[in-house]
């Protein structure tokens, strides 16, 4: 497999991937940051997968059944025919809390004649540290390790175990199933059961669209977007993962390998703006709280990113057993990024609150915590804003005074100025206010290079960085700013290659960047027809929209030359621009009266 051909199942719990021809090849058992079980995804010989082996005469084809995240993929020979069909299970129960169990359900659904089937069963546990053993019981399969950690992992089935443990021929007559699950069950699973929870699992995904807004263009793209990023929620907390995988390289045979199985407070208040412009409140409140919970201390400082339940230390650790993704090593887990000090997170959670007060505001519950975080962001801002940082790419280098971090500083306190008026609150605006137009002089003075005739990436730079297109998203400046324009046309020229974009093309830690960075892209595509070029925003973004992979997934980044998906998978970042530019451009092709998420 050369490309990200994966689809993503999930739970708001955990999630698991599945290769275009049907292997599960990473999944995480019991949550998304768990150790994997299956990581065939991070090393071809040892990862450990679980799929199926048919002859050469069988066309494998996959699809999600439309307005669901239940992925199917058939077998078809022409005469013998089978599918399977994946998911996690995830309803509401009469108590009125979710059923969302830590394991995936594999039913068998026989289409015609006698496909016959071999099972690939090979779990390796605790990221396939050790030996994994695996044993047949009456009611279950059971693989376990005690190498360096002790862990379990069970498998029901009504096919014969012994046949499926060992890779045997099996032929398919009629419907079957396989339970993959964390816990031993207390009552064994019978078809009947499964199908109850297939059921009930689609019947959840199909009333949670029903809750979406929708659009006459691009309904399909926004749709997955959507159903996308609530998998890459957490119930449990309310924190959004930035993707479920780790370490999956930004360009193969690079050492740009990251775990991303955290909450960036940026990525995920984005994500949250988004989200709750479609519609979904109850995803806002679970993160609202989320947040709430991680400053409980008035002077407590936020970091740029948390562990899932809210840990605080991410250490990084490498595991070298791993030949990691098409050899590109090293494999991490864990994030040293938490470490980093990044201005923009503010304005961009602050934003995002009062996107949340405008959308519900007879609906939150926590507004004096709001009020006191909204507050407690620009006292923070008030002081650090003239501090250099490592900006929103996260350089490992020397801290510099980024122009994307200031303007950020500035939406801080423009939004808390806002959400103050909004709140009733006027007691402070007077001196927000003049907080407000200093860091904008500042930005304006500094920011611009007549040289390069555009906003650089930091002051006193001739850089340019994709990042600045976001100025006029924030309300920094009006998109028919002359600036502006001429900023978006320069990046257009320097950054652009094959109609993709370069984040930034200054060397970095690393050296020069050979992949796009998916999301500036779609930040482009924005800009131009912010000002006026909507025609070229139109093409370039239906052009954009054809890289996706076979199911309409998108990674972090696109390789320059092949379009071959990047990075780790499915990326937030992208599915959330991929929805903010549809939403704007839908107004482009159909004239339709949208309200513009991104003003």
């Amino acid at each position: 497999m050369d490309n990200l051909d994966y689809g993503i199942i999930g739970n708001c719990k955990s999630a698991a991937l599945i290769s275009k021809d049907g292997s599960v090849d990473w999944c995480c058992l019991p949550q998304f940051d768990s150790p994997s079980v299956f990581g065939k995804l991070l090393d071809d010989k040892i990862g450990g997968s679980f799929g199926f082996k048919v002859d050469d005469s069988y066309q494998i084809s996959q699809q999600y059944i439309d307005n669901t995240v239940i992925l199917v993929t058939k077998f078809n020979n022409g005469l013998d025919a089978f599918e399977v069909r994946d998911f996690m299970p995830r309803y509401y129960k009469e108590t009125g809390a979710y059923n969302a169990p830590p394991e995936f359900v594999r039913y068998i659904k026989h289409l015609s004649g006698k496909p016959s089937v071999r099972v690939i069963y090979n779990p390796k546990l605790e990221y396939a540290k050790g030996e994994t053993s695996t044993y047949v019981k009456n009611d279950f399969v059971v693989s376990l390790t005690d190498n360096e950690a002790f862990d379990t992992l069970f498998l029901y089935t009504d096919l014969n175990k012994e046949k499926v443990v060992k890779g045997e021929e099996i032929a398919i007559k009629s419907d079957h199933f396989f339970l993959v699950g964390y816990h031993e069950k207390l009552f064994t699973p019978t078809l009947e059961n499964i199908f109850l929870e297939y059921e009930r699992t689609k019947v959840y995904w199909l009333n949670w669209m029903e809750r979406t807004t929708t659009f006459k263009s691009y309904n399909k793209q926004i749709a997955r977007s959507a159903m996308t990023l609530k998998l890459l929620s957490y119930d449990k907390t309310g924190a959004v993962l930035a993707a479920v995988t780790t370490s999956l390289p930004e360009t193969i045979g690079e050492v740009r390998n990251w775990d991303y199985r955290f909450c960036w407070i940026r990525d995920a208040s984005m994500v949250i703006k988004v989200m709750s412009t479609m519609g979904h409140k109850n995803m806002a409140k679970r993160y609202l709280k989320f947040i709430i919970s991680l400053i409980p201390d008035k002077d407590e400082k936020l970091q740029i990113m948390y562990g899932i339940n809210g840990e605080k230390q991410l250490t990084e650790e490498f595991l070298e057993h791993l030949s990691g993704y098409k050899d590109s090593s090293p494999v991490r887990i864990g994030n040293a990024a938490y470490k980093q000090k990044q201005n923009d997170i503010f304005g961009i959670l602050m934003d995002m609150i009062h996107q949340l007060l405008l959308n519900f505001s007879n609906d939150i519950e926590d507004g004096e915590d709001l009020w006191n975080i909204t507050k407690g962001i620009v006292w923070v801002v008030n002081k650090h804003w003239q501090e250099p940082d490592k900006g929103i790419w996260e350089f490992r280098s020397e801290d510099q005074h980024f122009t994307f971090s200031k303007v950020l500083c500035w939406t801080a306190v423009d939004k808390a100025i806002k959400v103050a008026k909004l709140l009733g609150k006027t007691n402070k605006l007077a001196r927000w206010q003049l907080l407000e137009e200093a860091i904008k002089e500042d930005i304006m003075v500094n920011a611009w290079s007549d040289k390069a005739k555009a906003f650089t990436q930091s002051y006193g730079s001739e850089d340019l960085d994709a990042s600045v297109l976001l100025m006029e998203s924030y309300g920094f400046i009006d998109a028919k700013h002359p600036k502006y324009v001429s900023t978006v046309k320069a990046i257009g020229r320097e950054l652009s290659n094959d109609g993709l974009l370069y984040r930034y093309k200054n060397q970095d830690d690393f050296g020069l960047p050979s992949s796009s960075f998916t999301i500036c892209t779609f930040w482009y595509i924005n800009s131009l027809y912010k000002i006026g070029e909507e025609k070229s925003a139109v093409e370039q973004f239906e052009k954009l929209l054809s890289y996706s992979n076979h199911l309409g997934l998108f990674s972090e980044d696109l390789d320059f030359k092949t379009k071959r998906l990047l990075g780790n998978f499915p990326q937030a970042y992208s599915h959330l621009a991929l929805i903010e530019t549809a939403i704007n451009l839908s107004k482009v092709t159909k004239d339709e009266k949208v309200k513009d998420i991104l003003s």
